[in-house]
């Protein structure tokens, strides 16, 4: 064993040694490529049905599949601070490196640190091309997996990432993408390598991950094995990562060039109505019977945020974010005297008639005002289930409805 252990740590040492001078001596790389030459680009989007949005890029032994899943303001994720406070984070990217990416076997556990952080400059690289939470109120999870691996796969996931937000139909401010540059350095010469693979991350000084749009730079991850660099050499780099990046997004808008213009149907439909603040109270009823009776009655999702006075309705089936939203409209809505409304009897009395004319307020018809003849009985005229047009002819001083049939 440790003959074995001995003899691959000098086959990686001659192999460290012979890569480095083929790229200082002869200019030439490993895979036979030139220094500033970017490996072969694929790109697919909506690969898989079912999902929100997804996209596959490829870049030589690199692949990333990443999707995209949209939520309401409920799946944000939240999370404790270091003083007690909640924070919400509308935008998660998780970042899965299996065992088989790299031809190996070993226990699926969860997300160690390089994980973690890969997620995290992806996360941060795709945060700045997000359209405002009052644009697009969706919570935004995507999720990569790496495929296959051989150097830059962080940088892999953020160009997979824009295509899965544009297939998505994320409305983002324009595409991005990143790419890995390397350096070998010996005594006094540089060499720069754009698109760096496993092995020249591996057995080179530097890999320094630059993500970013055609105007500008979103994230950078600087790894460096040697003292330091100088900044011609970072001016350099950031120039080749500019160029670099140009490239591939030049090969992404083969595919793709903007997001679709309509969310996926498997998406749900949300909207949002500001309220005035008095109002919530009329939204969620005497114990929730109201809001209770909008979610039974539409099947949406009804989430009201009485800080901000602001209503989210959601659901799968657009028309029953709207049928939600018509009635929240209703609930809020003050009566007019004067009006002609539709309304539901709800209750039968000796002197008249309650009817529901707006959700969650009643009025009454006094018996006087059923007909313009003598009624008796009133339950002859009028039964409770019914629907009739009446007139709001009254509003007291205590807030109270009254209503007419016979002027409507």
């Amino acid at each position: 064993p440790d003959e074995e252990r001995d003899f691959l740590v000098i086959l990686e040492e001659l192999k460290k040694e012979k890569m480095r001078q083929l790229i200082i001596g002869e200019e030439k790389r490993w895979d036979a490529r030139g220094l500033d030459e970017i490996r072969p680009i694929s790109c697919e989007v909506g690969i898989l049905p079912r999902v929100h949005g997804s996209g596959l890029f490829t870049r030589g032994g690199t692949q990333s599949l990443v999707v995209a899943t949209l939520g309401t303001s409920a799946d944000e994720q939240r999370i404790n601070g270091l003083q007690r406070e909640e924070i919400s984070k509308r935008f998660m990217f998780h970042y899965n490196f299996p065992p088989f990416s790299t031809g190996e076997t070993r226990f699926l556990r969860g997300p160690g640190r390089r994980e973690i952080g890969h997620g995290f400059l992806a996360e941060r690289a795709l945060l700045p091309i997000l359209p405002p939470e009052e644009a697009f109120p969706y919570t935004i999870r995507l999720v990569s997996d790496i495929l296959e691996s051989n150097g830059s796969s962080s940088m892999a996931s953020v160009c997979a990432g824009s295509l899965c937000l544009m297939d998505a139909g994320v409305p983002i401010s324009e595409p991005i993408a990143g790419i890995g540059i390397g350096l070998i350095k010996e005594g006094d010469k540089t060499v720069i390598l754009t698109d760096i693979q496993g092995l020249e991350d591996r057995l080179g000084d530097m890999d320094f991950k630059v993500a970013g749009t055609r105007t500008g730079i979103t994230a950078v991850q600087l790894d460096i094995k040697i003292s330091g660099v100088s900044l011609e050499i970072l001016k350099e780099a950031l120039q080749k990562a500019k160029r670099g990046r140009n490239f591939i997004l030049e090969e992404m808008e083969k595919t793709i060039k903007s997001p679709r213009d309509q969310l996926s149907r498997h998406a749900p439909h949300i909207a949002i109505l500001s309220i005035p603040q008095d109002k919530i109270g009329n939204i969620i009823g005497p114990g929730g019977k109201v809001i209770k009776g909008i979610i039974k009655e539409t099947g949406a999702e009804v989430e009201i945020d009485d800080v901000e006075s602001k209503v989210t309705i959601s659901s799968l089936d657009r028309e029953s974010t709207k049928k939600a939203v018509d009635m929240i409209k209703q609930i809020i809505q003050d009566p007019k005297v004067g009006e002609v409304y539709l309304g539901k009897v709800k209750k039968v009395t000796d002197f008249g008639a309650f009817v529901e004319i707006l959700p969650g307020r009643e009025g009454l018809v006094h018996v006087s005002e059923l007909s313009d003849q003598f009624v008796k009985n009133v339950s002859d005229v009028i039964k409770v289930g019914d629907e009739i047009s009446v007139r709001l002819i009254d509003i007291d001083e205590l807030g109270r409805l009254n209503l007419s049939k016979k002027k409507a």
